[in-house]
C-alpha cells in the first residue's frame, strides 16, 4: 500500500514550514517514528518522524521549499498491502482511519530506528559550516544527541584535516617537483590568468628569438603560454599567443584594480530568500509594532556593588562548572520588581476584552544567532536560585545558537530581556515580544563619569531601555518600575530579602 504523509502542524498556529533537509532518500527503509525530514518553522527546527514501517516511495518537496501544513511531502510503501491502494497520513487527525487501523495491525518490521546508510544527521548550521570549511560532513563523527553532527564536530574535523595536510606538505622533499611558480614575472607576478586561459606546465618551449624577447618585454612566462602547435614533440608558441596571454593578464589586473577602487568584489546586488527565521522575526516584529503602541523609558544606575558581588560569587560558580554573568542578577531583580508592578507581567486578551495578569514568571532572554534572533524562556524564575538560573540560561543560549532548541523552550514567556549592550550599545528602543506588554533592554555595563559627594568619579554604570504597551501600562508606572529595578541592581543585597 502507498501511504501519503502530510506536513503536520508542528507548532501552535503554524501555517507553513520550510523543508530544511531530507534525512532519507527514495528507496530507503524506515521505521515508525524515525526522523525523515527537518522542518523550520517559527524560529525552531523540528524533526518530522515517519508514521509507518516501510520504505520511502517518493519525496514530494525540495529542500528549501516552503510547504503549507497539510500538503503531502512524502509517500511510503507499506509492506503486505496492495501497492495500488493509497492512504493519507496526517498528524492532525486524532482518530485512526480504517487504513491506519490496518497498518496498526501489521507486524512491525523493526522496533529500532536505524539511520539509512549514507545519511548524516546534522543541524543545518553544521551543514553550512561544513560547506564553508570544505569538510565532507559524511566523514565527521557526531558527538551530539543520537550521533548528531554539531558545529564543534565540523570545526574539529576541519582542524584535523588541516593538520594532516600540513604534515604531508612538510614531508614533501624539494625534488618532488611541486614548485610550479612561473619565472620572469609570469602568473604569480602579473595576477591570475583568466578562467579561459589554462596555464601550461612545461619545462621547455619552442619559440622564435623574437617571441622570447616579446615575452620578456611583457613579463610573461613563456612556459605558461598555451601552445599553438607541437614541433618535434615539443610545444611551439607564436608571438600572437604571447600577446593574447599578456592582454588577458592585463585585463584581469585592471578588473581587480577597479574592484578594489570601488570597493566592489562581486555582484552589485544579491537576492536572498526572505523566509525561515528572518521572515518569522519580521512578521512578529511587524505585528507587535502595529498592534501595541510603544513607549520607551531610558535610565541608568551606578552598579559598583553589583560588580563586587558578582566577582565574589564567580569563584563559587566556577567550582561547580557554571559561568556566572550579570544576567542572573538582572533576572532576580526583574522578578522582584514585577511582583510590585504586576501589570508589567500581563497580556491583553483582545477577543474577550480582558487583561490577563500572570502570577508566574517566565522570563525570555533574546539571543542573537547566525540565523536570527531567538528567545529562550527560563520558566519559574522566582523559584530558582542564582546558580540554577545561570546554569539553565547558559544551556538554553547554547541550544539556541546550535539550533537544537525546541519550540517548547521558547514558549510561555511573560516578560523579555534583551542585552544589546553586549555589542556595545548604550540605549535603544526594543520592540515588545507580543503579546507580552514589556521588554527590558540592557546597555553596556562599563565605567562612566559619576558625581559622588560633589566629585566626579569613574564608576561602573548600567544603562537600561524599557519599552511598554501603552494600552495597558502608563508612563508613570514604567518609570516607577524602572526605579525599583535599578534600586535592586544598585544594591543587590536587597534581593536577599525577596
Amino acid at each position: 500500500m502507498v501511504r501519503e504523509f502530510k506536513l503536520p502542524d508542528v507548532g501552535e498556529g503554524v501555517a507553513e514550514g520550510e523543508l530544511v533537509s531530507w534525512l532519507v532518500e527514495e528507496g530507503d527503509e524506515v521505521s515508525e517514528d524515525q526522523p525523515v525530514a527537518e522542518v523550520e518553522t517559527d524560529k525552531a527546527i523540528v524533526e518530522v518522524p515517519s508514521p509507518v514501517n516501510g520504505s520511502v516511495r517518493e519525496l514530494r518537496a525540495e529542500e528549501g521549499e516552503v510547504v503549507p501544513v497539510g500538503n503531502v511531502i512524502i509517500t511510503f510503501n507499506v509492506e503486505g498491502e496492495d501497492d495500488e491502494d493509497t492512504a493519507t497520513e496526517s498528524a492532525e487527525s486524532e482518530e485512526p482511519t480504517e487504513s491506519q487501523e490496518e497498518v496498526a495491525e501489521e507486524p512491525e518490521v523493526s522496533e529500532e530506528t536505524e539511520t539509512p546508510e549514507g545519511r548524516v544527521f546534522a543541524a543545518p548550521s553544521a551543514r553550512r559550516l561544513a560547506r564553508e570549511l570544505g569538510v565532507d560532513i559524511a566523514t565527521v563523527e557526531g558527538t551530539g544527541p543520537s550521533g548528531r553532527v554539531t558545529e564543534h564536530d565540523v570545526r574539529t574535523a576541519a582542524e584535523s584535516t588541516t593538520d594532516e595536510v600540513e604534515q604531508e606538505t612538510d614531508e614533501v622533499q624539494p625534488d618532488d617537483d611541486l614548485d610550479i611558480q612561473p619565472e620572469n614575472g609570469g602568473i604569480s607576478g602579473g595576477g591570475p590568468a583568466p578562467d579561459s586561459v589554462e596555464p601550461a606546465d612545461r619545462e621547455r618551449t619552442l619559440a622564435a628569438p623574437a617571441t622570447r624577447r616579446l615575452a620578456d618585454e611583457q613579463g610573461v612566462n613563456l612556459n605558461a603560454v598555451p601552445a599553438v602547435e607541437e614541433r618535434d614533440g615539443q610545444a611551439f608558441v607564436t608571438p600572437e599567443a604571447v600577446r593574447e596571454y599578456a592582454e588577458a593578464q592585463q585585463q584581469a589586473q585592471a578588473e581587480d584594480a577597479a574592484e578594489l577602487a570601488t570597493g566592489e568584489t562581486g555582484p552589485r546586488e544579491e537576492r536572498i530568500p526572505y523566509r525561515g527565521i528572518r521572515r518569522t522575526i519580521g512578521k512578529q516584529m511587524q505585528k507587535s509594532k502595529f498592534t501595541a503602541p510603544h513607549v520607551t523609558h531610558h535610565d541608568t544606575t551606578e552598579v559598583s556593588e553589583l560588580v563586587e558581588t558578582r566577582e565574589e560569587l564567580r569563584g563559587i560558580a566556577d567550582e561547580q562548572g557554571i559561568k556566572l554573568t550579570y544576567m542572573p542578577f538582572v533576572l532576580k531583580a526583574v522578578v522582584a520588581a514585577l511582583k510590585d508592578y504586576p501589570y508589567l507581567n500581563s497580556a491583553l486578551d483582545e477577543e474577550n476584552g480582558e487583561i490577563v495578569v500572570k502570577n508566574y514568571y517566565n522570563i525570555g532572554i533574546a539571543v542573537a544567532t547566525d540565523d536570527g534572533l531567538m528567545v529562550p524562556v527560563i520558566k519559574n524564575v522566582d523559584q530558582k536560585d542564582m546558580l540554577q538560573l545561570a546554569s539553565e540560561m547558559n544551556e538554553l543560549v547554547e541550544k539556541a545558537r546550535d539550533r537544537t532548541i525546541s519550540r517548547e523552550e521558547m514558549q510561555g514567556g511573560t516578560f523579555t530581556i534583551t542585552n544589546f549592550g553586549a555589542i556595545g550599545g548604550k540605549h535603544a528602543t526594543p520592540i515588545i515580544n507580543y503579546p507580552e506588554v514589556g521588554i527590558l533592554g540592557l546597555g553596556s555595563l562599563k565605567k562612566r563619569p559619576v558625581v559622588v559627594d560633589d566629585e566626579v568619579e569613574a564608576r561602573p554604570v548600567l544603562p537600561i531601555s524599557m519599552s511598554i504597551d501603552h494600552r495597558i501600562i502608563d508612563g508613570a508606572i514604567v518609570a516607577q518600575f524602572a526605579n525599583q529595578l535599578l534600586e535592586y541592581l544598585h544594591n543587590p543585597k536587597l534581593l536577599l530579602l525577596e
